[in-house]
């Protein structure tokens, strides 16, 4: 019984594999269908797609090859066109050539023409020059006859007559070469003192050298000089300055050449007499809070006085040195205030010439930097200017017209020649720089006085501020002759008897009226 029931359980189970692999065959053999037909499908889309891409590329293709051609064709036309042009500019030139061969070989015949008649005019003046000094010789011997003057004698009484025109015409020769010499002696004498003044960099003039401080009482003189003078050697060892003490009431004298060090004792000791507490220690610490404070001041002087004439773009170094000229005077002129003024002349003639303004008031602010180096330096100031300009970024115009405006070198632009002159403008008016105007007035008198005492001379008037003399003289004493002379002895009169600067121009002026009445 149990072998049976195992029987047919295996059997079972074989039967029941047997089918399950009849199943699976079947289901395979289905998928395999499925999948031949979705193969065929996807191939047919591949098939139809294939063909639709390759005809929009076949299109594309076409369009681009259209598209080159049309671009080529236009490259051909232009091409064309340009060797269209050529062609007819040769054939312009040749038209052009030949109508100047034939003009030239027509000029070559008139001028061959020309020529023959010339030859012909030659000879014939020729001729007549000899048939002239035949005649010239025949009227000499008549004119000796009706003269009563052989040739030699005529001849005589013309030389003499000569030589005094050839003597007026020498001094007036005499007198144009001595004032060309005079003018050059007198540019090189200025420019040789001027270079000294330069290098040395010290006023001379004892105004410009002391600064006096005043006192409340002198009781303070005693607190300031200290036990055995050890505040005021102090006080001058930190500065730099010469401290005078002496019997003037209620003042202290403060001498050196340097006008900010000179400042800086000055507000020191004013800092000291407030407060009270005057010993070594203390002046050294007043002194350096005031050199931060002057130094301070000075970099705002600069930077309002950039502000103040619209000029931008300064370099710091340069607004610093801007800043120092206000503490340092030229001739008794103040820098700053002269550095101003020549830059505000120079950007109204700049303007009414058409320059750049701006570019010129630039120039002139910066113009005399080289006056205030911290240190001294052998360059004349106007090179010295230049190089910190250069050094700072300037403009070549701006460096050129700094470096020029003293004949140092040469100037390569229009900006140079008004800064040179603004800077005369400015300096030589009267008034401007220190000069007694009583000695002013008197040098003027003396001028008109020498010419007056010429004869023949009716008025003379002093001009330009005693650069030039004008002369007005009779007409009927003095002729243009006389005239020329009298310039000229008036110019030595003036050089031989009197100390003047720079320059003086005589101008004589002869004028001759012809008057009528009409009744």
């Amino acid at each position: 019984m149990d072998s049976m029931i195992i029987i047919i359980a295996v059997s079972t189970l074989v039967i029941g594999f047997i089918l399950a692999k009849v199943i699976d065959k079947v289901k395979s053999a289905g998928i395999l269908k499925d999948a031949e037909k979705k193969a065929k499908y996807i191939v047919k889309d591949a098939h139809k797609e294939s063909s639709s891409i390759k005809k929009s590329r076949v299109l594309e293709a076409k369009e681009k090859f259209l598209e080159l051609k049309s671009e080529h064709e236009n490259v051909i036309l232009v091409k064309n066109k340009k060797i269209a042009d050529a062609e007819k500019r040769i054939r312009d030139k040749e038209s052009q050539v030949s109508s100047e061969l034939d003009r030239n070989k027509r000029l070559n015949k008139e001028a061959i023409s020309k020529k023959d008649k010339y030859d012909d005019l030659y000879e014939t003046n020729q001729r007549k020059e000899l048939e002239l000094d035949s005649v010239l010789g025949k009227q000499e011997e008549a004119l000796e006859l009706i003269a009563g003057y052989s040739a030699q004698e005529a001849k005589d009484e013309l030389i003499s007559s000569m030589k005094e025109k050839a003597k007026s015409d020498s001094m007036a020769f005499v007198q144009e070469q001595m004032e060309e010499a005079n003018m050059t002696v007198l540019q090189e004498t200025k420019k040789l003192v001027l270079n000294t003044i330069q290098r040395v960099g010290v006023e001379q003039t004892i105004e410009n050298c002391v600064s006096v401080f005043n006192l409340e009482s002198d009781d303070v003189k005693g607190r300031i000089i200290g036990r055995e003078g050890r505040n005021i050697r102090a006080l001058e060892a930190a500065t730099g300055v010469e401290i005078i003490v002496d019997d003037t009431p209620e003042a202290i004298i403060l001498s050196c050449f340097d006008p900010v060090r000179r400042e800086i004792a000055r507000l020191s000791l004013h800092n000291l007499v407030t407060d009270g507490r005057i010993h070594p220690a203390r002046v050294e610490e007043i002194v350096k809070k005031t050199e931060k404070q002057i130094n301070q001041e000075i970099l705002e002087v600069g930077k309002r006085t950039v502000i103040d004439l619209g000029i931008h773009g300064v370099h710091p170094e340069l607004v610093k040195i801007i800043g120092r000229m206000k503490y340092r005077s030229s001739y008794g002129q103040n820098l700053l205030q002269h550095s101003r003024e020549v830059s505000k002349l120079c950007g109204i003639m700049a303007s009414e010439l058409g320059l750049n303004a701006k570019l010129a008031k630039r120039a002139g602010l910066l113009h005399d930097i080289g006056k205030v180096p911290e240190s001294e330096s052998e360059l004349p100031h106007a090179l010295l200017g230049m190089k910190w300009a250069e050094k700072y970024g300037e403009k070549p115009e701006v460096c050129n017209a700094i470096g020029a405006h003293h004949d140092e070198i040469e100037m390569t632009n229009l900006i140079s020649p008004i800064v040179q002159v603004c800077d005369a403008i400015s300096g030589a008016r009267p008034g401007a720089r220190r000069q007694v105007l009583d000695s002013y007035i008197q040098r003027l008198k003396d001028l008109e006085e020498i010419a007056i005492d010429f004869k023949g001379v009716q008025k003379a008037y002093a001009i330009q501020a005693g650069r030039e003399l004008r002369v007005i003289v009779e007409s009927e004493k003095v002729d243009d002759t006389r005239a020329s002379e009298l310039s000229f002895q008036i110019s030595q009169k003036i050089q031989t008897d009197m100390t003047y600067p720079g320059q003086v121009k005589i101008t004589v002026i002869r004028e001759t009226r012809a008057v009528s009445i009409a009744k």
